[in-house]
């Protein structure tokens, strides 16, 4: 139906040429602003419903006392559940600290919130589809576990600054719900809010994917790639770190390149980097723990970002052969 109405608007409303490439880059950017617009205002309010039934005072429990690897996981999946950049998960990373759940815990929250949150989820799964999706989850919840475990086993508690972790820090008060009616409102208003904020950046992310989908060569792509050759997975990991977006712009660049050739592990590692990692997230870092721990944190993370992203590229050679 929406493939129809798109087609019916551009080519026939706005009276286009099919066959030329600002049309088919008009058609691009329109079905999939549509279609990524609807899925983000539908699963926020969903998600947002059911969030109404979860208490962070209990999660905080939950986290504290668990026996070795079985709190990071928990952690991780929470992680995965909170819709926070990797900016905005700090705060619920350092009421943790305070309510002394271990800091190897705290940091497979840290890690997994950005890398995997229902937005980017959602948005992957109006690009990629279900498999490239449910696999990129699956690994981010493991990259979550494997760093926040390494990082508490190597007892970096030293390197706090304890001193500076206010009560300014801790999570809002719960709110209590009374009624289906009283969640729904709450799903919908925090669907509004966010796609509010969104938007333009899924706008953007659209438009420049629409523009290298139809005007960029697919052998430029591939050269700049076959360039980096055995590195291209290091190479986009590390070009990724400094940079600082939302999902909704990264995602659609993402997989056009990867419709361009790139290869999926290589398009999913600049992705994860830009998502987990940032330097404003490391500027508000440094109000609670020392330079050598925001960068042994920011070192492990990218490596299992690039272990991933290898990773997946070794699965896409063996399933296409």
């Amino acid at each position: 139906m929406l493939q129809v109405t798109v087609d019916w608007i551009v080519y026939q409303l706005i009276g286009m040429d099919p066959s030329s490439r600002l049309s088919q880059s008009l058609h691009f950017f329109v079905y999939d602003s549509i279609k990524i617009m609807l899925l983000l205002f539908i699963m926020i309010s969903l998600i947002g419903f059911l969030r109404t039934y979860i208490s962070q005072n209990k999660i905080r429990k939950w986290l504290t006392g668990k026996k070795k690897g079985f709190g990071n996981f928990l952690a991780s999946v929470f992680g995965a559940a909170t819709p926070f950049c990797s900016c905005s998960s700090i705060p619920i990373f350092l009421s943790f600290l305070e309510a002394g759940v271990p800091l190897g815990v705290t940091f497979s929250f840290l890690i997994t919130s950005p890398l995997v949150n229902e937005y980017l989820v959602v948005l992957m799964l109006g690009f990629f589809g279900w498999k490239i999706t449910l696999a990129y989850v699956i690994s981010g919840i493991l990259i979550g576990v494997i760093s926040g475990s390494i990082l508490g086993n190597m007892k970096l508690e030293k390197h706090l600054v304890k001193d500076l972790i206010s009560s300014k820090s801790q999570v809002a008060d719960e709110i209590k719900y009374d009624g289906i009616k009283k969640r729904i409102i709450f799903g919908l208003k925090e669907s509004i809010s966010i796609t509010k904020k969104l938007w333009i950046w899924i706008l953007v992310g659209v438009g420049v994917g629409a523009a290298i989908h139809n005007y960029v060569p697919a052998e430029l792509i591939q050269g700049i790639i076959n360039k980096g050759g055995l590195f291209s997975v290091p190479i986009a990991t590390i070009l990724g770190v400094p940079m600082y977006g939302s999902c909704a712009a990264i995602v659609p660049i993402a997989v056009v390149l990867f419709q361009k050739g790139v290869p999926i592990g290589t398009a999913l590692a600049f992705m994860m980097a830009i998502s987990a990692l940032s330097f404003p997230e490391a500027i508000m870092l440094r109000r609670a723990m020392k330079l050598k721990l925001i960068m042994i944190f920011f070192g492990i993370t990218t490596l299992a970002i690039i272990f991933t992203g290898y990773l997946f590229n070794l699965l896409q050679t063996v399933i296409t052969g």
